[in-house]
């Protein structure tokens, strides 16, 4: 019986799905191909919407748009071309497919309430349009401020990494450091990172020092935290065994402690880009005289919302690619934790 519930719960999405498609009837399965087809579908209408629909009044666009759109089809089409070949891909797209077809349905509303009938008016919400051609023209002077926001954020974020790190382990495994470390950890745990911006931007010796610490600090706090719970939750069991192998103090660190908390160091970490990614924004809004927060700023003052949406939409695909990445470190560094539905 243990075996069998083992074998249960080691079950992939993939292998779930094929489960489900082998009870299915064939007009089961034709919707769920047509399922796979609605992006291309909402694309190529969304497509014809921006086309065939007249603008409003003197509204002008390019093509840009069109070149968007078409390539965002092509892509949900070769999806849909190769889901025939490949049964992972299908289950992907049948999964995904009714999100993506949201996405064109919401380009299309919101082409339609800007450019086609000015419900949303100019200039605080230019046209899609106007966004694409922003990040193209303006694509040298946007390349370096994302030059600068990488460099101060991974600075930041790897500076309070590895300190949490070594002050989780620490207060984990000793009672007298946590005895000290963890007033501080109430204090700076209570209160945002950001709070503190107005006092390290007048005390530290530049902009981008005294901003690499408001990132570090938040990142230190939840880092710190999460290596704390991972490291107390270890068995006792487990240190008593290594102990009566001969393991001394380094070795049970080094060999128990740190990998059985590297699960809780990764959710750690994971946590501590939000805050990383939130504190970067604030600071280059208010201090940093460089990056996307700060192009943001510069933008609005001169009402140029077309180059803010864009350096907007660039902040979007910066963190969320970060995060992706950073979930494919995950997987990989804790693949012996696979195996189960995720």
């Amino acid at each position: 019986m243990a075996d069998d519930k083992s074998k249960h719960h080691a079950l992939t999405r993939q292998e779930l799905f094929e489960l489900e498609n082998r009870s299915k009837t064939k007009t089961e399965l034709l919707l769920d191909r047509f399922i796979c087809l609605l992006p291309v579908l909402s694309g190529i209408i969304a497509l014809l919407e921006y086309m065939y629909v007249p603008n409003y009044k003197n509204n002008y666009a390019s093509y840009t748009y069109v070149y968007f759109l078409s390539v965002l089809t092509s892509l949900a089409l070769l999806g849909f071309a190769g889901s025939f070949f490949n049964k992972q891909l299908f289950y992907i797209l049948l999964y995904k497919a009714p999100f993506y077809t949201l996405v064109f349905v919401l380009l299309m509303l919101y082409d339609l309430l800007t450019l086609k009938s000015s419900t949303l008016m100019l200039p605080y919400f230019p046209w899609v349009d106007q966004i694409l051609n922003a990040i193209i023209n303006d694509r040298s002077y946007l390349l370096d401020c994302i030059k600068n926001s990488l460099i101060l954020l991974f600075t930041g974020y790897i500076t309070g990494a590895v300190i949490g790190i070594i002050t989780g382990i620490a207060c984990g495994y000793s009672k007298k450091i946590n005895y000290w470390i963890e007033p501080f950890m109430k204090l700076f745990g209570a209160i945002p990172s950001t709070t503190w911006i107005p006092i390290v931007m007048v005390l530290a010796t530049s902009l981008f020092k005294g901003s690499v610490f408001i990132i570090a600090l938040g990142v230190w706090f939840a880092v710190t935290l999460a290596t704390i719970t991972g490291i107390r939750n270890i068995d006792n069991a487990y240190y008593d065994a290594a102990k009566t192998l001969g393991a001394g103090g380094r070795q049970l660190i080094l060999h128990i402690a740190v990998p059985s908390a590297v699960p809780n160091i990764f959710q750690g970490l994971m946590q501590a880009m939000s805050s990383a990614c939130t504190a970067l924004l604030v600071a280059e809004m208010i201090g940093v005289e460089s990056g996307l927060g700060w192009y943001i700023t510069w933008q609005k003052s001169w009402a140029q919302y077309a180059k803010m949406y864009a350096a907007i939409v660039i902040i979007c695909i910066i963190f969320v690619l970060v995060n992706y990445i950073m979930n494919l470190i995950r997987k990989r560094v804790l693949r012996w934790q696979e195996g189960i539905v995720q």
